[in-house]
């Protein structure tokens, strides 16, 4: 099943519990707009090159379109597409008053020099500047992106409309960014998963979690969690799982990780693993903070723990999702566990708009606030339709936006 399929797959369950019409369906999946672009540019060798960007923008009826800009070697149209509309419903999840969008370009950033970098995010943005801005779509940094390419896009985008910080969000505090923006996707899983453990009876000091990834997602959820006395197991990167069953020292990872250009190769305080075996380990609590559709219907089965928290996006296939389900797995979907990075951006673009600075403390509360409203609203809706996490938190976000398109009228 491909990305958008997967989606549709989802979305058509909890628009059947809404008893959504066909054309209503096809409405609110439908994207507004997708564009691909040709970015050439001049490599640091000479050589031309040219690569394939996009940038779709699924649905704006509660508001701009907002969405990452990820840079992988895997990036297509369909995977954009997919993201977009999980966008549009991780907003209104979390009922932040925008809808959704994603772009990307098909490029192995680690091949790249700081310099080819800019020039291709430059060169992307010369081919879509007309089609974002504040009031209109707003990126953010994703997979392959970071601060620094958000202050590109800025100046950029200000050469051919003026100055407006508010064009782009997950900028360098520095540069018009907000404190707590770095942390802020990671920082919300590990609310909504203290959230998650209190409802099932857990507590965090009888949890053992397993994160595979540790980016920026998956090692500020790891600090988070072993802060309110989880015991982190297991974590991995590009170069394999590293498990340690008395529970590892977070904080000496990430000193570790930080001195070895943010890889976990070569660490000995811990016991080597792959990151298939990561996620089968006998834990409380995993959680996949990496790659999309690591878990499978043919894994799925050798999955040992009670609940999953999706840091990732769609880091479980449907038909694992099922299996899953179906065992009695409580899984926290992405669309909501994820949302901390979108929230924040929500903060960093009113203080654009305002010119008014927020400190650390108070994005973090704001943070906490807005997660804690929307998990009791899907915890509420799935105990009251008697369905999974999943469905229930696409219930919300479909009704939501679906309410805002039949107010707003189609003309």
């Amino acid at each position: 099943m491909k990305s958008f399929e997967a989606v549709k797959h989802y979305f058509n369950r909890a628009a059947d519990k809404l008893e959504l019409t066909e054309n209503m369906r096809t409405l609110l999946l439908t994207p507004k707009r997708e564009v691909q672009v040709q970015v050439a540019i001049e490599m640091d060798n000479g050589e031309l090159r040219t690569l394939i960007g996009y940038r779709v923008q699924h649905d704006n009826s509660r508001g701009p379109m907002k969405g990452g800009l990820r840079f992988h070697h895997e990036v297509d149209l369909d995977e954009v597409r997919s993201l977009a509309s999980l966008m549009t419903w991780k907003t209104a999840v979390v009922n932040i008053p925008y809808g959704g969008a994603k772009g990307g370009i098909a490029v192995d950033v680690s091949k790249l020099s700081t310099r080819e970098l800019e020039r291709i995010t430059r060169k992307f943005i010369d081919e879509i500047h007309d089609v974002i801005g504040p009031d209109t779509d707003i990126p953010a940094p994703d997979m392959g992106t970071n601060a620094e390419v958000m202050a590109w896009i800025m100046n950029q985008h200000n050469k051919y409309h003026g100055f407006n910080p508010g064009i782009v969000t997950g900028k360098p505090v520095e540069h018009y960014g907000i404190p707590g923006r770095e942390e802020a996707t990671g920082r919300g899983v590990g609310i909504l998963t203290l959230k998650t453990l209190g409802r099932l009876g857990h507590k965090p000091k009888n949890t053992r979690v397993a994160i595979q990834g540790f980016g920026n997602v998956g090692s500020h959820a790891a600090k988070f969690l072993q802060e309110a006395d989880c015991s982190v197991v297991a974590i991995s990167d590009i170069s394999g799982g590293y498990y340690s069953k008395e529970g590892l020292d977070i904080l000496d990872a990430l000193k570790y990780a930080n001195a070895n250009n943010r890889s976990l190769e070569g660490y000995s305080a811990a016991k080597h693993i792959s990151n298939e075996q990561l996620l089968e380990l006998d834990v409380e609590l995993l959680i996949p903070a990496a790659l999309g559709g690591v878990i499978t219907s043919e894994n799925a089965p050798r999955i040992k723990a009670s609940l999953i928290v999706e840091a990732a996006n769609a880091p479980i296939r449907p038909d694992a999702d099922d299996l899953l389900t179906d065992r009695g797995v409580i899984i926290l979907p992405d669309i909501l566990a994820n949302a901390g990075g979108v929230t924040v951006s929500y903060f960093e673009w009113a203080q654009n708009r305002q010119f008014y600075h927020w400190g650390l403390d108070r994005v973090r509360q704001e943070l906490e606030h807005i997660l804690s409203a929307a998990f009791e609203e899907v915890w509420a809706l799935s105990r009251e339709h008697d369905v999974s996490l999943r469905t229930a938190a696409f219930m919300l976000g479909i009704s939501r936006v679906g309410r805002a398109t039949v107010l707003g009228g189609i003309t």
